[in-house]
């Protein structure tokens, strides 16, 4: 195994950790699962149970800097050992403190609670079947060709009209938000240390605006008419711009790691002709595989927590103020959780006890969605074609392959992944 000078190297800056972080993890976590990184002082958390336990504990750790972490910083001194007063006075001046994975209780069970009526179980089995033909829609693009850059012909639009058509986003606006939504400029969690010049969020809180402002005057038969007039719990109706948000998160959120899980899972099948085969002829093992997929690769390398109080997490004693990364990717590959984590195994028994849809309060809304736009894109994928592999165009040297990975400390995930396959 690669040997990583863990105190030498910044997380946070790192190239060399885009490419690969799992040695770090490993490095870090045989120092302590709970370790204190010495660039940005952030506290790493790279153990299971360690991260586990703090993300059922939202009385003592706050999502207030879930997105950002340590960038740019509180914008006040976190004096005292019970910082939670200081928390709500200055949480709307941090970025995305409008958005639901930075919301802490009793706000973010109001808001969550709405988000499910949304994500209802009949809606989502209506979505599940409108994805089957939205994939074959997508695959009969560039079938033909025998080749395809998966992410950009595939991956990226299949994700993005599957949550539209779960919104009720109109087929004719489609195209629109295709081009509103991959617009923005910069980095979301960049290694250069730049941020979003220009985010998707804009696009979509004015789109989904004029949808919930035009249902509520004027309500059809329609699924963004029940997105305009869901309520909360009590019965009382929420702001638009809090419905809004709560449909722009789910968009974006929801489509950003998608993407990554099945360029991941379309990457290995393609690398492991044997693999690609027993899913072939055992299409029950996909469900299982897709788990091991987002074990093995997750989409979001961490979540951020700011501690309210001291408190003591895997032995380790922490101040007010510390901030947390869980680091999701490093505790899938915890040896304490799983056996041999750092191989992929299809029909591993607890791969579904992974951690990269969080867990708690924040586990992941979308996780039913994310799972069936998986298995659906490798069913249809390999009911369509005979084999699938890597392209010459993902070739470096003589003999070597070369992936690029997005420059982020947040998401993991290929910038592109060329294929070629024989089509049925």
């Amino acid at each position: 195994m690669r040997v990583v000078d863990i105190d030498g190297v910044d997380f946070f800056t790192s190239k060399e950790l885009v490419a690969d972080p799992y040695p770090y993890y490993d490095a870090l976590r045989a120092r302590c699962p709970v370790s204190r990184e010495p660039h940005q002082g952030v506290v790493m958390v790279t153990g299971f149970d360690e991260a586990l336990a703090i993300y059922h504990d939202s009385d003592r750790f706050s999502s207030c800097t879930a997105v950002t972490g340590p960038f740019p910083g509180f914008p006040v001194p976190l004096d005292g050992d019970d910082i939670s007063e200081l928390i709500e006075a200055h949480r709307d001046e941090l970025p995305y403190s409008d958005q639901l994975p930075t919301f802490d209780p009793p706000k973010h069970t109001q808001h969550r609670a709405l988000l499910m009526r949304l994500l209802s179980p009949g809606r989502l089995k209506q979505n599940e079947e409108a994805m089957w033909r939205l994939a074959d829609r997508y695959l009969e693009e560039f079938l033909g060709d025998a080749r395809c850059e998966f992410i950009a012909d595939f991956a990226g639009p299949f994700s993005m009209v599957v949550i539209a058509d779960l919104l009720g986003v109109p087929e004719e606006d489609h195209d629109l938000f295709r081009r509103g939504t991959g617009q923005a400029k910069g980095g979301f969690g960049s290694t250069d240390g730049e941020q979003l010049a220009d985010t998707p969020l804009e696009f979509l809180y004015e789109a989904f605006t004029a949808y919930v402002e035009d249902r509520r005057r004027s309500p059809r038969d329609d699924v963004l008419t029940r997105l305009a007039q869901a309520t909360y719990r009590d019965g009382t109706t929420p702001e638009v711009i809090d419905v809004v948000r709560l449909a722009a998160n789910l968009f974006a959120a929801g489509q950003e790691t998608t993407v990554r899980m099945l360029a991941a899972a379309v990457q290995v099948l393609a690398e492991d002709a044997e693999l690609q085969q027993r899913l072939r002829h055992q299409r029950n093992l996909i469900p299982g595989f897709i788990d091991e997929i987002l074990r093995f690769e997750s989409p979001i390398k961490g979540d951020f927590r700011l501690t309210k109080v001291p408190v003591t997490v895997g032995g380790v004693d922490l101040p007010a103020g510390t901030t947390l990364m869980v680091l999701n990717g490093a505790a899938n590959r915890d040896p304490r959780k799983f056996d041999h984590p750092n191989e992929l195994l299809p029909e591993r028994d607890n791969a579904r006890e992974h951690l990269a849809f969080g867990h708690g309060a924040h586990y992941c809304p979308g996780a039913p969605l994310a799972r069936a736009e998986g298995r659906i894109t490798l069913e249809r994928l390999l009911d369509r074609t005979t084999d699938i592999r890597i392209s010459e165009a993902e070739h470096g040297p003589p003999g070597a392959r070369r992936f690029r990975y997005h420059p982020t400390y947040i998401l993991r995930g290929l910038r592109k992944l060329h294929i070629e396959f024989t089509p049925v």
